[in-house]
């Protein structure tokens, strides 16, 4: 199969009677937008073949901030800077391609629209009906010459924009959560709901993409904290309907959960180099990397399955129901504080209990415990200010107590799979061993943690 790239140009300044249209050039946001496809393009491969480029300044502007991430690719230098792509016209963009050489089986093009699209178009018919500045297209064409090339000839079309690719930019568009400042609890449950519902949504094509974990992160803190204030009601009060929905929700949530343990062992590895000599090393980063697509490949599935647009269509319908909004208008502030001071005692007694050798799934549990603790708290938020802030060294405490199991679960693996490497299994032994002083320490650090109950009593007086 031949590879072809279509990336329009990052956005650019306007013309206008001084500057012409050719040598326009890139804006902030254009150059954002370049730098945020670099990694796109060079997981997508499409920097490993030519790279072809209009002759205009913001097509050779767009390859520069591209090239400046990836330095090791020395795209500028190879690069092919060639006037023939400044058109506007699929036809000539056609035959300009129909003259590559046969031997040419990958090639990366960034030029300008509409000529970019009506070729994407030309070639498959499923082609997305925008490319956007900064946007790649990704066709895969037949093993026959270019000059051959034939109208619906590509056999498959993959689509990415700088806010798929990068969250920093999403983030600008983001959907903007709504100011609850005055808001009684009711109206901010379901507001907040409500938000959460949409962000989910439209974090999906981000976390799709896989380019940057931070789109699966939120995509899962969002689901979470849809399921713990869903949790905090069901708690306090009766709710028809809400369970099983609650159910498709933690579902949801955990169809992540591998797949974001590997993005943050994989980012541990760039921060602090592993005790593995390097050929181990490399070893393991591939293996992560080779289980992050496969989770990667799965959790896609999923998203594009029907069940999951309706669940996620029918939560959404819920939220917005007469029959919620009734429900919840037999919430009080009051039961909400019932509920909270539960839950803290009963954190407080598993706390209580600990030992050294208090296995991990116990703090596990007081992990989960200490974040339904907090979502609780937060529909309160100025009430519980300080005993909010008070929560987050003890939640981050715990949460880097469950990275490092991860971490040796993850090694434990590889370490099976390397089964003709005796001193690699070895080096992870030793590794995981090492792990464990950490886990040690930190349970330790956790047991002498003040119980909620004091921070929490103490929060009020203030």
């Amino acid at each position: 199969m031949r590879q072809l790239f279509l990336m329009r140009h990052a956005k650019a300044k306007r013309g206008d009677k001084e500057v012409a249209d050719h040598d326009r050039p890139l804006r902030k946001r254009g150059r954002r937008q370049a730098a945020a496809m670099a990694e796109a393009l060079q997981h997508w491969k499409a920097v490993e073949g030519e790279v072809h480029v209009s002759g205009a300044v913001r097509t050779r502007q767009t390859l520069d901030e591209v090239a400046k991430r990836l330095p090791e690719r020395s795209l500028s230098e190879r690069a092919f800077v060639d006037e023939a792509l400044y058109t506007f016209d699929a036809h000539a963009l056609l035959a300009w391609l129909q003259g590559l050489p046969e031997t040419t089986d990958r090639v990366l093009l960034i030029g300008h629209n509409p000529a970019l699209l009506e070729l994407a178009h030309w070639l498959c018919p499923d082609t997305p009906s925008k490319l956007p500045t900064g946007g790649l297209l990704h066709l895969s064409l037949p093993d026959t010459p270019w000059h051959a090339l034939e109208q619906h000839a590509a056999e498959d079309v993959h689509s990415l924009t700088p806010q798929q690719a990068n969250h920093a930019l999403f983030k600008r568009a983001a959907p903007s959560a709504p100011d609850l400042g005055k808001a009684g609890l009711k109206r901010r449950i379901r507001e907040r709901l409500a938000h959460q519902y949409r962000m989910v949504r439209a974090l999906e094509p981000g976390v799709m993409a896989g380019i940057d974990p931070e789109f699966l992160h939120q995509y899962r803190v969002n689901l979470r904290r849809s399921r713990a204030i869903g949790e905090s009601v069901r708690a306090a009060i009766k709710v028809p309907g809400l369970k099983k929905r609650l159910k498709h929700l933690k579902r949801r949530a955990q169809a992540t959960s591998d797949l974001r343990d590997l993005d943050v062992f994989l980012e541990s590895l760039n921060e602090a180099p592993p005790p593995l000599i390097s050929r181990s090393r490399q070893a393991l980063e591939r293996w992560l990397r080779a289980r992050r697509e496969e989770e990667h490949a799965a959790l896609r599935q999923q998203l594009v399955q029907s069940t999951y647009a309706e669940e996620m269509q029918d939560w959404r319908d819920f939220l917005g129901s007469r029959h919620f909004k009734k429900a919840l208008a037999g919430l009080s502030a009051k039961r909400i504080e019932t509920v909270l001071a539960e839950r803290i005692d009963r954190h407080d007694q598993t706390q209580a209990a600990l030992s050294p050798d208090s296995d991990d799934e116990t703090l596990h549990d007081l992990r989960k415990a200490v974040k339904r603790i907090r979502y609780l708290a937060e529909l309160e938020p100025k009430r519980h200010r300080d005993f909010l802030s008070g929560l987050k060294h003890r939640q981050r405490l715990l949460g880097d107590f469950q990275d490092l199991c991860s971490r040796q679960v993850w090694i434990e693996a590889f370490a099976a799979s390397s089964a003709n490497a005796p001193r690699r299994k070895q080096e992870c032994d030793d590794w995981r061993a090492a792990l464990e002083v950490q886990k040690k320490a930190m349970r330790e650090e956790v047991i002498a943690l003040t119980p909620l109950a004091d921070l929490y009593h103490a929060s009020l007086k203030r």
